[in-house]
């Protein structure tokens, strides 16, 4: 089956749809669980953490907790928006563990599920410290390793794997994830790269990011977002994507985009992503001060800055 991409339509935020995503760093967790109830309350599609274990290279940091606690008391007290990672480094989990872990959430949420993957960063504070792998091209093959045995064990039939890194006797997991035939997985990956723009056409997602020396990761521009939907719907006619993790139909483009200091001027910001092959718009916090009241206030605001729909 040939995907297509394609964009929303005119109206509510150009008829993307509408995320938030936050860092994992809190000193409680139960800050990260009321942000996301109240983003479904305000009346957002998406709420999303990032994974990390130390975001510091020199070992410190600050206060983190697990994602995936969090998002479990998230899926028990909300009942529509979609929650997961943006972006779990799968090079340091293992997949076997992670397939567990993300196949729960789908049970407990009724199959409101995504999960998005990359190599990780920053190599040493999340890799290095710990004596894991911090080298790129081995994380990478970490990664694509690890998408193939999570899609083998979210089957729920038997499988089994042998690679460069992982090998996996026969085995079947279940209960299989509520989402058949697995959970959605969003690539992320710094353009203009191509590895990541070839590994995210496997999949069901990509999330494009610029990396500016003075500002770090930013926003990607309509055209960055045309240029690879262009080359993602190519490279899936022709059949690039190699062995068919992608699961047909559908497929989602990502702006990873900053929270919106004037929400009310998004829909005609985020028109012509749209137009570009954008489904999604995720508002996420930079980690510096005030990020959390910051986040907070963006949620409390509501997609369109005006309070929560009714």
């Amino acid at each position: 089956m040939t995907a297509q991409l394609s964009g929303g339509k005119t109206g509510q935020l150009a008829g993307l749809k509408h995320g938030v995503a936050a860092p994992n760093f809190r000193a409680d967790p139960r800050d990260l669980i009321e942000l996301g109830v109240a983003a479904e309350e305000a009346g957002f599609d998406g709420y999303f953490l990032w994974d990390h274990i130390v975001f510091s290279n020199r070992g410190d940091g600050p206060p983190v907790q697990d994602p995936w606690s969090v998002l479990s008391v998230v899926a028990a007290r909300t009942s529509r928006i979609t929650i997961g990672t943006v972006v779990t480094p799968v090079p340091r989990r293992r997949p076997w563990q992670l397939a567990r872990q993300t196949a729960t959430l789908d049970l407990l949420s009724n199959g409101r599920v995504v999960l998005g993957v990359g190599i990780g960063s920053p190599a040493y504070g999340d890799f290095g410290i710990f004596h894991e792998p911090s080298g790129d091209r081995e994380r990478a093959e970490l990664l694509d390793e690890g998408l193939d045995v999570l899609a083998g064990l979210w089957s729920g039939e038997p499988f089994s794997y042998s690679g460069k890194h992982l090998n996996v006797d026969t085995v079947r997991f279940t209960p299989a994830p509520v989402q058949r035939p697995r959970i959605p997985v969003w690539v992320a990956g710094v353009l203009p790269a191509p590895r990541p723009i070839a590994r995210a056409a496997r999949w069901d997602g990509f999330v494009p990011i610029r990396w500016s020396s003075t500002d770090g990761l930013v926003r990607p521009s309509p055209d960055d977002i045309a240029a690879v939907t262009g080359k993602i719907t190519g490279q899936r006619a022709r059949g690039d994507d190699g062995d068919g993790n992608d699961q047909g139909g559908s497929y989602d483009m990502i702006v990873w985009a900053e929270v919106a200091p004037e929400p009310a001027a998004l829909p005609n910001l985020a028109s012509s992503y749209a137009e570009a092959g954008a489904t999604w718009w995720i508002e996420t916090a930079r980690p510096e001060p005030d990020w959390w009241e910051g986040i907070q206030a963006r949620v409390k605001a509501g997609p369109q800055g005006a309070g929560p729909r009714p």
